[in-house]
């Protein structure tokens, strides 16, 4: 064997041996949480989804006992279209966004993607291109706790974004991250599946498992509120109720 055969030899086998005995480092990234993509998930009848439609977030809040409303922060970017769907779920690392990018070829049509950056305020994690790739996957929209950017491209598709804010500096694509797993968004917890409905007031989580029952009282509850709004613009009203709740709780009048 000739010299240098011998030196590239002994060289390869250096850096075999340095990769193979490579001790792990804290900052490697594991497969398991943190790191995981659930492929299929349940989601509510169109039926059921549908029915959401006909009503403001505000009228869908109260029915949850306004406890599943996201964070005011978190507003349209783009064209103020009422958003209703199913949602998928994207946990990214703070800065990246990998895992979104993955979320496209699991969203069927109508999805909303929902998107947790653990608080981020620095990174878009969401631009054109993914919009547009949605466009054509016929996603419905996105709800991001965190910032979107090249927001004129992204208003080209038409397509309804609630997010926190935009920004110029973009992401990376690196990972971890986790798809379809219970994410924060906004301050709400948000499951796969679970029913997404923004409007120019918020957004409103409806919890799978109580979305047809939701449904239902809505109906019943609207039918109600309408003909009470319709009798305050008339002028027709008493406030008897508020001095019945000053008297249950105790109020002191001098």
């Amino acid at each position: 064997m000739s010299t240098i055969a011998k030196r590239n030899s002994n060289s390869n086998s250096k850096v075999t041996q340095s990769v193979g005995d490579r001790k792990p480092k804290s900052a490697d990234i594991t497969s398991g949480p943190g790191f995981r993509v659930c492929s299929k998930i349940e989601r509510p009848s169109h039926k059921v989804v549908d029915h959401f439609r006909s009503f403001e977030t505000a009228d869908i809040s109260d029915l949850l006992n306004r406890m599943y409303t996201m964070d005011h922060s978190i507003t349209s970017q783009t064209n103020h279209t009422p958003l209703v769907g199913p949602a998928i779920t994207v946990k990214v690392f703070p800065g990246d966004n990998l895992m979104l990018h993955k979320a496209l070829d699991l969203a069927e049509p109508g999805d909303v993607v929902v998107v947790d950056t653990s608080g981020s305020q620095r990174n878009a994690v969401f631009g054109d291109l993914i919009a547009n790739k949605a466009l054509h996957r016929g996603i419905a929209g996105f709800v991001i706790d965190g910032l979107i950017r090249d927001i004129d491209g992204i208003c080209e598709t038409g397509l309804p974004i609630y997010a926190r804010g935009i920004t110029s500096f973009g992401p990376l694509h690196r990972g971890p991250g986790e798809l379809n797993f219970p994410i924060s968004c906004g301050g709400i917890v948000v499951n796969a599946g679970d029913v997404i409905a923004a409007d120019s007031s918020g957004v409103v989580v409806i919890p799978k498992e109580f979305a047809a029952t939701a449904a239902m009282r809505l109906k019943s509850h609207h039918a109600r509120m309408e003909e009470y709004v319709r009798n305050v613009k008339r002028g027709i009203f008493s406030n008897d109720w508020v001095d019945q709740q000053l008297q249950t709780d105790g109020c002191l009048f001098e």
